[in-house]
This record gives C-alpha cells, sequence and structure tokens, in this order.
C-alpha cells in the first residue's frame, strides 16, 4: 500500500455519539504476556492497527499462533518455543514490541530482541528494561544491534526503575512479566502506575500470577513455576477519548463519548475545567459541549496520574483558538514538540522556547497542508484541521494507523469530513 494522506473540510461542529476502542498501550504487553503460557488465551478490545499488527507478527516469528475471531477476539496459541528472536526487520517498526524481551526470557531462558532505535519524538532508551532483567540474574549482552539475554531461572529481587523523567511504563511491564516466573519475591520500588500496568498485571494475576501493589510505585510479584491461558478484556484507550473530547470541544460540537473510564483522565478533565470546557463525566461516559472558546491554561506534561505527554499535542490543538495564552510544558519528552511548526502554518500563534510553549489564542486557524511527524501530533493536527477554516491536508497518516483504530470513520460518524486520499509523495514511511 502506497503513502495516504487526509483532506479534512473544517468549520463543522462534531456533534453525536462516539465509542472508544480498546487500549493500543495496554494491548500490546497483554499479547507479549501471552508468552509465558502453553496454554491459549482470549484477549478481546484489541483495536485494529498497524503496531498491533507488527506484534501480531513477533508472535508468529516467535512460534506462537495467533487469530483474530469473527467478534474481534485475538486468540493466542504457543505452538514452538524454540524460536527466541524478535528480528529488526520488525522490531525496529515499533518500539513497543521490545516488550517481548521480559517474557521470553522467563519462559524460554534465552531471547534475541532487536534494539528498537531511535523515535521522531525524542531518545528513549532501553536502559532500565535491562537492568531490571540484570537484577533478575540474567546475563545480558548487546551484539550487531540485539539484546541477547540468557537466564536457566531469574531470582527475585529488589529493583529501582525510576529514570531521569520517571518511571518506565514498558520498563515496568518487562519487568513485572519476567518476575512473575522467576524464583522468588521481587520488589519493583518507582514502578510506573499507570492503567496499562494495572491492566497487565491484572491479566498475569487471572493467569494464576501474584502480584500486590499494581497501580502504585511499588509492585511486589512472589514467583510462581507456572501460568495458564485466560480470557482477557482490554481497558479502553483513554487517550483515543481525550483526543475524541478534544475534537468536539475544539470544533465547538456536542458529543458523548462511550466506553471510557473517567478515573483514567482526572488530570485531563482538571484541566478542562480550568479551560472552563463544559463536560458531564459519568461512570463509563463523558458528554461535552464546545459551545463557547475555552479559556487559556497553563500545563505541565508529568508521569501518571500526571498530564499525559500522549496528550500535549491535541490540547495545544484545542488552545490555538482559546483565549489568552497558554503555557505548555513537556517534562517527559522535551523533543516532542514538532507539531509546532505544522499548527504555526495554519494559523496559530506559538512561541517555543526549549520544551516550553506560549500558545496565544487566535480567533480562527486556516487550513492548509500539514504533516504529521508522529502519532500524538498527527491527531493534533487532525484537530486543527476540524475546527480550521478552509480545506487541510495532513500527510504522513500512516502515523495515525499506528495508534487510533478507525478515527476518519468515528469523526466522519460526529459529522466531520474527512477523505482519505492516496499521496503521490515521494517519500517512504520512516521507522517509529
Amino acid at each position: 500500500m502506497g503513502l495516504e494522506k487526509f483532506v479534512i473540510e473544517g468549520g463543522r461542529p462534531l456533534k453525536g455519539e462516539v465509542t472508544v476502542s480498546g487500549s493500543k498501550n495496554a494491548s500490546l504487553p497483554v499479547l507479549a504476556a501471552t508468552i509465558l503460557t502453553e496454554s491459549p488465551c482470549d484477549i478481546g478490545g484489541v483495536p485494529r492497527l498497524r503496531d498491533v499488527d507488527v506484534l501480531v507478527r513477533i508472535l508468529r516469528e516467535l512460534g506462537m499462533k495467533v487469530e483474530r475471531d469473527e467478534m474481534g477476539r485475538l486468540q493466542t496459541q504457543v505452538v514452538d518455543e524454540k524460536e527466541i528472536t524478535a528480528p529488526y526487520e520488525l522490531v525496529s517498526m515499533m518500539r513497543g514490541s521490545f516488550c517481548v524481551l521480559g517474557p521470553l526470557l522467563a519462559k524460554r531462558g534465552f531471547a534475541k530482541v532487536s534494539l528498537p532505535g531511535g523515535c521522531a519524538i525524542g531518545d528513549r532508551p532501553v536502559d532500565l528494561h535491562l537492568k531490571g532483567l540484570r537484577a533478575l540474574g540474567a546475563e545480558i549482552k548487546i551484539e550487531h544491534g540485539y539484546v541477547l539475554a540468557r537466564a536457566d531461572r531469574l531470582h527475585g529481587a529488589n529493583i529501582y526503575l525510576g529514570g531521569p523523567t520517571g518511571s518506565s511504563v514498558l520498563g515496568t511491564a518487562n519487568v513485572m512479566m519476567a518476575a512473575c516466573l522467576a524464583e522468588g519475591t521481587t520488589v519493583i520500588e518507582h514502578a510506573a502506575s499507570e492503567p496499562e500496568v494495572v491492566d497487565l498485571a491484572n491479566f498475569l494475576v487471572n493467569m494464576g500470577a501474584a502480584i500486590e501493589g499494581a497501580g502504585s510505585h511499588r509492585i511486589v510479584i512472589r514467583g510462581v513455576r507456572k501460568l495458564d491461558g485466560c480470557p482477557h478484556d482490554v481497558i479502553p484507550d483513554r487517550i483515543e477519548a481525550a483526543t475524541l473530547l478534544m475534537a468536539a470541544a475544539a470544533t465547538g460540537g456536542e458529543v458523548l463519548i462511550r466506553n471510557i473510564d473517567p478515573t483514567h483522565l482526572e488530570a485531563v478533565f482538571d484541566k478542562l475545567r480550568e479551560a472552563e470546557v463544559g463536560f458531564n463525566r459519568n461512570c463509563k461516559t463523558v458528554a461535552v459541549s464546545g459551545d463557547r472558546r475555552a479559556n487559556e491554561v497553563e500545563l505541565t506534561t508529568l508521569p501518571y496520574p500526571g498530564f499525559p505527554t500522549d496528550l500535549q499535542a491535541q490540547m495545544m490543538a484545542l488552545m490555538t483558538t482559546a483565549r489568552g495564552a497558554s503555557v505548555f510544558t513537556d517534562a517527559i519528552y522535551p523533543d516532542r514538540l514538532l507539531h509546532v511548526a505544522e499548527l504555526k502554518r495554519m494559523g496559530a500563534r506559538i512561541k517555543r522556547i526549549n520544551n516550553t510553549c506560549v500558545v496565544i489564542g487566535v480567533d480562527r486557524l486556516e487550513g492548509a497542508p500539514v504533516m504529521a511527524s508522529d502519532l500524538r501530533a498527527g491527531a493534533a493536527l487532525v484537530i486543527a484541521g476540524l475546527c480550521a477554516e478552509g480545506e487541510t491536508t495532513v500527510r504522513r497518516i500512516y502515523h495515525l494507523d499506528r495508534g487510533y483504530d478507525n478515527l476518519e470513520g468515528k469523526l466522519n460518524l460526529l459529522g466531520a469530513r474527512i477523505r482519505r486520499e492516496a499521496d503521490e509523495a515521494p517519500e517512504k514511511p520512516p521507522v517509529v
């Protein structure tokens, strides 16, 4: 398939109801965890995304049978435990696939997993992953771009996983999965507390693991000899939910968003209240009414339960037409600001100093050709295009296909006008 682009006719308030898909960032480690058992697993709520497709291909390379049934659920089962290599050609396409390292090492005693490489939003090293697995007794070396890890049996340990910008979600997941089959007790201090870590822990517990403290910064895992397969439904995608919410607010729309867990979005709701965006939350839904211009906010991204870095770009798009001057600081990924130049092409007034941006609200944005640099930047440009006057073309939408399940279909259902068209640009998609 060649490159594609979105053509967006702006200026149409979103109205109606929409249902959020399952979480991408929860699905990936849950699917990786199925390596830990020889029994079949049945995983529901897995979104149809390019990132999921890549991980499924890796699991098949690792000797697993993975099929999606007519209900959209994924059934997995190990059929060949001799395979231990996650190749560069696949891991380089999606760094989240590095989460196969922990379960592969714990279950099969040896793992050869490609280093995931760079990313448009900044450097995200895997040092904490390797530190945690070494503490569990693994022998690890790096050769020719691959991590080679070996251990006859892992052993419990006290592990501190704090990094320069906080906890590592994927690092916590990798170490937690490996510790489930280790001998003895493992304590992870400064563990990531994101809902996706909790969802993975719940799945592992249902498989027979002994885990306490998931959702806090101290997780205790008591190793067991064996895990069994089980059914599981992944949590709703909190980032997709908030993206749809911000799109509705930016266009002055009225939208009911279904299949959410509002407790995962407290920091987002706090900033929307500050911006005086009208919304009403329920136990599984949120209704948003963007019938007035938002007010300025001051926002710093932080590890959960702080405001997510994965929503910084979308919130900035919303605030480009707010009253006053909003201040954004990304304390997680200081380089995650490539969308700023593209928003300015649409008439946004943004001044950047290092990892801080001042967004001075304008009366309106204007449609323009723009280019997505990464997944969440692409979502921000779609939001900007929806509320801009005229036509906006968003190129490099393969980024959006990585993390949003049928985004244009859901927005069009709400009254947007978005066309997916072939993009004849000569470039090739970079790895992400």
